[in-house]
């Protein structure tokens, strides 16, 4: 699709930078979380692991989104990166789900042990990593209109404020333990709890609005005004009786009915059809595709 196609390069080369600068993240935090005996900073570590396994999902997406259409998909591939977001979503609320079990068995258990302050370090890198991660995968997914590369930066975000749940968590644990205050110790399950709470609270609003998209939802009337400008410049249009604009990935598909002279001939309105078609294409460049449908025109209607 032409409107994925200038940045694919960028999409696939932001994807491969979130999976090795997250491997790192998953391998450090793991390490870092045996040896300081932090469950938030392994729980977190579960976190990025996760975003792995979604860049991947994310980069088979972008290399399905940009076959062109074919007989069984006549309208493109496009929402293969809706399919994407939906799986990256339901990964999260999965490893979120996971992390609040691990976390929550501290309070049936032992006398929580503080974690050491490489913990803390360790961290606070992470957070100053996936913030600008978050930003770089942000941006470029609004650039390109590319709706499994935003979700991919939310998955980002969410691993960042984490991580800050984390450093408050292991915080206080550590301050429990020097100074002798029992509660505070129960900071670092705590901090793993409120960061499973933000792992589910994003990927199920990612799932919900990648679900929406894969239903056919189409655009709502505000968003399709634009759209019924430009139909209505076209001279012979009298009036658009109806619109629906609906998502495939990153681009749309326009389905119109269009009121027009119902004395013009079957080629004359073929004519004003192309037109309006070639002109939403051409200053909408996010519009891949326009199916036009022509009403005889009544002025009683």
């Amino acid at each position: 699709m032409k409107f994925l196609k200038d940045g694919a390069r960028a999409v696939v080369t932001a994807t491969w930078v979130g999976i090795i600068v997250n491997a790192f993240l998953t391998i450090l935090k793991a390490v870092g979380g045996v040896l300081s005996g932090s469950r938030a900073l392994i729980a977190d570590a579960l976190h990025s692991a996760s975003d792995i396994v979604g860049s991947i999902v994310v980069l088979l997406a972008v290399k399905i989104a940009n076959r062109p259409p074919d007989r069984e998909h006549p309208y493109g591939h496009g929402k293969a990166e809706n399919v994407a977001s939906l799986i990256v979503a339901i990964l999260l609320i999965i490893v979120g789900a996971e992390v609040a079990y691990s976390s929550g068995k501290i309070f049936f258990g032992e006398r929580p042990v503080p974690p050491g302050k490489l913990a803390l370090a360790i961290i606070i890198i992470s957070i100053l990593i996936k913030e600008v991660l978050f930003h770089y995968k942000y941006r470029l997914g609004k650039k390109y209109n590319s709706t499994a590369l935003i979700t991919e930066a939310w998955h980002h975000r969410s691993d960042s404020l984490s991580s800050l749940a984390a450093l408050i968590g292991i915080g206080a644990a550590i301050l429990g333990g020097k100074f002798n205050i029992p509660w505070l110790l129960y900071g670092d399950a705590v901090a793993g709890l409120a960061v499973s709470l933000i792992v589910v609270k994003v990927g199920y609003s990612l799932a919900k609005e990648s679900s929406l998209v894969i239903m056919e939802k189409v655009l709502d009337d505000e968003s399709v005004e634009p759209y019924i400008h430009t139909a209505c410049s076209i001279d012979g249009v009298r009036r658009v009786d109806t619109i629906h604009a609906r998502t495939h990935g990153s681009y749309l598909v326009i389905d119109l009915k269009l009121g027009i002279n119902p004395d013009l001939s079957i080629e004359e309105g073929h004519r004003i059809g192309k037109r309006v078609k070639k002109q939403l294409m051409e200053k909408h460049s996010e519009v891949e595709d326009v199916l036009v449908h022509l009403n005889p025109y009544n002025d009683k209607n």
